[in-house]
């Protein structure tokens, strides 16, 4: 069980620089391109139950470049982000399951 833990946080880890990276050239494209910039704040709902999990899933995405996590209510396992243009949940918070996988 704890080894399989571990998998999981390597997969998250490895999710999350993939994430950072492909995020980092959208938005420079964007930015150089000047179009497509729609800023707007979405409420996420997560799977996650514990606070610790929420918070690592929360400072996730204010990693991930066009993307920042604004509040995180705990109690309705909401997170409110800020995004650079619409997206779709899967593409906000892509590394979720590993997560869950790794720390519930």
């Amino acid at each position: 069980m704890f080894l399989t833990r571990i998998g999981y946080g390597i997969i998250y880890f490895f999710v999350l620089i993939y994430e950072i990276i492909k995020a980092t050239f959208d938005v420079a494209f964007r930015g150089v391109m000047g179009r497509n910039i729609d800023p707007v704040i979405v409420d996420i709902e997560t799977v996650l139950e514990r606070p610790v999990s929420q918070t690592i899933l929360a400072n996730s995405i204010s990693l991930t470049p066009g993307t920042l996590s604004v509040d995180l209510d705990s109690e309705n396992n909401i997170i409110k982000v800020a995004a650079i243009s619409p997206r779709t949940k899967e593409e906000i918070i892509p590394f979720e399951p590993y997560i869950k996988k790794m720390l519930e």
